[in-house]
């Protein structure tokens, strides 16, 4: 014991503490993680001389909260790959001090509990250090070793451009690098930018990504013979769990974690390359079910873009159907009011739309964001049975939550799966299982087309594209008439040009995507945006992937997802901005900008409180989330809410987020609302910069009910406003 206080108290033990928490625990974190590459020890290497320089001989109190910061940013990394396959960005780093993304996304704790043990271990040695060492001078640093960072960082920039590989960016960068070069990456833009004056790049050829394409044979002689049409989406699935997806790609992730899916996928029709255009549900669903790309970004998503019109809502297949004589239902097992698809589904041609409020079977474990899979299914073949029964055909869509964050399973499930994400996507699959076995016994599939699909996925750690690699597997009357693997690249764009193409219905004008029951002779160009990485195939052989860096990739693959690619060049500016430019102008497919439009979440639907709040997302009263605000910008907002029971008082408070993260505005503390007093708040705020993925979370509790009938949110330029500018009205 005294030998360890003795050298504790050494000068040279504060650095070499420091050396072993910022250099040796995380190579050799990579290397536990699984994430062995050399650039990605190359990157770990160069941040940590950089903090070693800079903190070596600097005061505990200044140098802690660099070190705590540097800390949460390598915990974010582990937690973040882990929960959804996918490198974190700045914005992310808040959810490690934010109790419900502990509780609720996390299942309680970290999914890595050793990774925080062991850093907070080596960040306690260090302190020790400093504080034993107190009363005696440090050493300073050789003069040559202030250029081992610069060497460092600029040997992995040459090495990355030398030896470029497509590795997933955790493998290749820690997170202060990936920051540090995406900040390098935006100076070099701009000054490229600055450099080309006032050269104007020339529009891209768009017609390949949104016209409507039937130019191919079709596979079957007569419109199909099913009566109905059931769309099953699994939340976050990707397409390396079906196991003909496997086999037909030569993947080699062999996890057989849906065998039951499998099974099915071996009697039906399935799209091995199927591409998934982004991440989130609300965007996923607009892509299948409205025959359009939603945004290629972060921006406001297109399905509540949509509420401000009322024609191109007329094109999405539910809509098409119910003009065509079909019942069309929606059924989701969360609340409806999250991303405000109480609003959208109706809006886009559903005749009903049921959320979490139509169960009435009891959940089999508790789920933060509505019913269990197996529960949800349960329910879900009740529904079917209640539609068989009517005379006119219907549309059905289901949309699961069980596979989304925090991955709940039953304890029988979480016994026998390495990982809470692998018990739920197991619980999922019996689930599933059960489901399509009950659909058989009712005689459904004889009269029914089946499609099952994904939302978005949830990645896959170590598979090539997994984050865009989706599923499309169709049970048709006609399988006979069918190929098990349906060869060419298809995504979600092409689910409603595909079912109406089934039932030999009309298209309408605004329709694009092409057709699952066709064979087509040439390729398609298509697009992506997952894992901040923006992907584009140009349907003749070549994709191209573009990073956080702004520096875009040409590989030789003959499909869109696929084992291996050969790289055939590198490159930046003009080239890379005209990828660029495609999915800018898709994302203006529905309004040419964000400014001027008056969104209303808002309604006359009675919202029963819970006794408190849980979580800022869950619990949301409106569905004004992911909302994009342009540069110079102003926003107002305008709501009211009433207690709807003359008995019960409510509590409301509205907080504000962008990117998960809280935006402070000044909004007013809880408020107290009654039936003879409601709320009403007018208040508004600048936008000096974008702002995109802001959401607003109203929130309430109480014993009764509320009515939310105004919400109204536009964004204009300043001077134009017609309500009180600052929050200069709240009653209640």
């Amino acid at each position: 014991m005294n030998v360890i206080r003795h050298w504790l108290r050494q000068p040279y033990a504060r650095l070499v503490a420091l050396i072993g928490l910022v250099l040796i625990l995380p190579l050799c974190l990579r290397a536990a993680l699984g994430w062995s590459s050399p650039l990605g020890y190359l990157s770990d290497l160069g941040i940590a001389s950089l903090l070693i320089v800079t903190l070596h001989r600097r005061p505990w109190w200044l140098a802690l909260p660099v070190l705590l910061v540097w800390g949460i940013m390598t915990l974010a990394t582990a937690e973040l790959v882990s929960a959804v396959g996918r490198f974190p960005n700045a914005t992310d780093l808040q959810y490690l001090i934010d109790p419900q993304f502990l509780e609720n996304s996390t299942g309680g704790g970290f999914a890595q509990p050793w990774l925080a043990a062991t850093l907070c271990f080596g960040l306690a040695i260090w302190l020790i250090t400093q504080w034993m060492g107190r009363s005696k001078p440090i050493p300073a640093l050789p003069r040559s070793v202030w250029a081992a960072p610069l060497l460092l960082l600029i040997g992995h920039w040459g090495a990355q451009h030398l030896y470029p590989t497509d590795e997933d960016p955790w493998r290749l960068f820690n997170l202060p690098h990936q920051l540090l070069s995406a900040s390098v990456g935006d100076v070099q833009s701009s000054a490229e930018e600055w450099l080309a004056g006032d050269v104007v790049d020339v529009t891209p050829q768009m017609a390949g990504l949104t016209q409507l394409d039937l130019e191919g044979q079709k596979l079957l002689a007569a419109p199909g013979r099913a009566r109905n049409v059931l769309i099953i989406a699994l939340e976050g699935i990707p397409g390396a769990y079906v196991g003909v997806n496997r086999e037909a790609l030569h993947s080699s992730y062999q996890e057989n974690l849906m065998p039951n899916l499998s099974r099915w996928a071996e009697r039906g029709m399935n799209t091995p390359d199927y591409v998934l255009h982004s991440h989130q549900t609300i965007r996923g669903l607009y892509a299948m079910l409205c025959g359009d790309y939603d945004k290629l970004d972060n921006g406001t998503p297109k399905g509540v873009e949509m509420l401000t019109q009322s024609e191109r809502n007329q094109a999405c297949l539910p809509a098409q159907l119910h003009q065509n004589g079909f019942a069309t239902h929606y059924l989701q097992g969360a609340g409806l009011r999250f991303m405000a698809k109480d609003k959208i589904m109706p809006h886009i041609g559903f005749d009903a739309t049921h959320g979490l409020e139509w169960f009435t079977n009891s959940n089999y474990l508790e789920f933060p964001w509505g019913k269990d899979d197996k529960a949800f299914f349960e329910g879900a073949l009740e529904y079917v049975g209640q539609l068989k029964k009517q005379k006119k055909p219907w549309m059905l869509t289901l949309l699961t939550v069980g596979t989304h964050q925090p991955y709940s399973a039953p304890e029988d499930y979480l016994e026998r799966y390495d990982t809470p994400k692998q018990a739920a996507v197991g619980y999922l699959d019996d689930a599933l299982g059960q489901f399509l076995n009950g659909l058989e016994r009712q005689g459904m599939l004889k009269d029914t087309l089946v499609v099952i699909t994904s939302d978005e996925s949830h990645g896959i750690d170590g598979v090539r594209l997994a984050s865009s690699w989706g599923f499309n597997l169709m049970l048709a009357p006609e399988q006979d008439q069918l190929p098990k693997v349906k060869s060419g690249v298809y995504g979600h764009v092409d689910l409603s040009a595909s079912i109406l193409d089934y039932f030999a219905l009309p298209f309408p004008p605004a329709l694009s995507g092409r057709s699952l029951f066709r064979d087509y002779e040439t390729g398609r160009e298509i697009m992506s945006y997952t894992n901040d990485k923006l992907r584009y195939h140009n349907g003749q052989g070549t994709l191209t992937e573009c990073d956080f860096q702004q520096r875009c990739r040409n590989y030789a693959s003959p499909g869109f997802i696929a084992e291996h690619a050969t790289l055939t060049g590198q490159y930046g500016g003009k080239r890379a901005r005209q990828i660029a430019a495609r999915a800018t102008a898709l994302d203006h497919s529905l309004l040419r900008t964000p400014l001027n439009q008056h969104y209303q979440f808002g309604s006359s639907a009675i919202i029963p409180l819970q006794t408190a709040i849980k979580d800022d997302w869950a619990d949301n009263l409106i569905g004004a989330q992911y909302l994009e605000m342009p540069k110079g910008s102003l926003t107002r907002v305008r709501l009211t809410v009433r207690s709807v029971d003359p008995q019960q008082d409510a509590y409301i408070l509205l907080k504000a987020k962008e990117r998960e993260q809280d935006v402070p505005l000044g909004l007013p503390a809880e408020m107290i609302v009654t039936a003879d007093q409601p709320l009403e708040m007018h208040f508004s705020f600048d936008n000096p910069q974008p702002r995109k993925a802001f959401s607003f979370h109203l929130l309430g509790y109480g014993l009764g009910a509320v009515e939310v009938s105004d919400f109204s949110v536009i964004t204009e330029l300043p001077g134009q406003d017609d309500l009180p500018t600052n929050i200069d009205k709240a009653e209640g």
